[in-house]
């Protein structure tokens, strides 16, 4: 099965080749624009591996993307180039219109017309995968119930605005050209090889310095946190195994407070790195200024997709960050150049720890 993947350079479509490479039986198309979040570095090992194909390219661009469909024939599209830090999208919209809105509108184009030249065989295998995020639901209250494929649109952010209109085209271009497609809207991800300007990486990297650790609000909002690699996994089985027309929700049944997930980082770190003179690293913790219409709480009740694709996490968070930060200490090859040449200067201390995770 050949699968064409949009921001294969991003932290989660890595993820999602390495897994599709790793498990065998698969060839990859990697189309990526390559723009600051993205790394070529983060698929070393399968730039040497058969299967594997890369093309620079745009999105936006319909005459190439129809050029690189007509030349690489692939079986299916997972759909992950996205721009996706929300404290970007307050800064700037134009790049979250052009990329999750525009961008997915000239892809669904050159999908649709690609579908319609395929014999009936691979026309009935065909599927049109498109990753979203659980932002597009809006925020919850304490005691609401989560987020399940049924709950209403309500984004609040110019990221998640983007999003969730890119969603609703390719509902459209399935209920209008019979592109058969499906939807995943996924929690917050975390896992090695994510850009150091998201929560995670960015406390792990200041902690590591002895910077300080901004921190929104009193860092009560919630996050639910589903690991890189296991959400990999779900997304091939809705690939290989959903429905077309479906919607499939993709949690880590780990719903944190942000000011835990950072103390725990601290308390990791502590125990492997202690400090000489018995400082904790918890005493950088700095609150900021909370950002424009910072949503309080997502959670995500998956039972239906386990129950159709029996898929389930099952990676608790304790041990998921545990080896996160034990990535992030390991590879520091990996991440040094970014933060030095990409992201230099103070902007790695800046109260700017995002919260949104689908990205690319």
């Amino acid at each position: 099965m050949k699968i064409l993947v949009t921001g294969g350079a991003g932290f989660i479509g890595s993820a999602v080749i390495r897994h599709l490479l790793g498990a065998g039986g698969y060839e990859v198309v990697n189309v990526d624009k390559l723009t600051y979040a993205a790394n070529l570095d983060s698929l070393e090992d399968a730039e040497a591996l058969p299967g594997y194909a890369f093309e620079k390219a745009d999105i936006c661009d319909l005459a190439i993307i129809r050029e690189i469909l007509d030349r690489h024939q692939p079986d299916a599209i997972m759909h992950l180039a996205a721009e996706s830090h929300v404290d970007r999208s307050i800064d700037g919209p134009s790049a979250f219109i052009d990329t999750n809105i525009v961008g997915t509108y000239r892809l669904l184009e050159a999908a649709a017309e690609y579908f319609t030249e395929l014999t009936e065989e691979r026309r009935d295998k065909f599927r049109f995968h498109h990753v979203s995020t659980d932002e597009v639901y809006g925020a919850l209250a304490t005691n609401d119930p989560p987020f399940t494929p049924q709950h209403p649109y309500d984004p609040r952010s110019p990221y998640s605005a983007s999003k969730a209109s890119s969603d609703h085209l390719v509902r459209a271009w399935q209920h209008t050209y019979g592109l058969p497609t499906v939807v995943s809207n996924c929690s917050n991800n975390y896992g090695p090889y994510q850009f150091p300007e998201k929560l995670i990486p960015l406390m792990i990297i200041n902690a590591l310095a002895w910077k300080p650790l901004p921190v929104y609000g009193r860092g009560e909002n919630e996050r639910d946190w589903l690991h890189v690699e296991e959400h990999a996994e779900a997304l091939v089985a809705v690939l290989t195994r959903g429905r077309a027309g479906g919607t499939y929700l993709i949690g880590g049944d780990a719903c944190v407070r942000n000011i835990d997930v950072v103390e725990a980082i601290c308390d990791v770190l502590d125990e492997r790195l202690p400090d000489p003179d018995g400082r904790s690293r918890r005493d950088l913790i700095t609150f900021v200024e909370d950002r424009p219409a910072h949503d309080f709480r997502y959670a995500i009740d998956f039972s239906e997709t386990r129950k159709e694709l029996g898929w389930q996490p099952t990676v608790t968070f304790e041990d998921g960050l545990g080896k996160t930060v034990d990535w992030y200490l390991e590879r520091r090859d990996w991440w040094e150049p970014i933060h030095e040449q990409r992201y230099a200067g103070e902007r790695l201390g800046l109260g700017k720890a995002d919260n949104s995770e689908v990205e690319t």
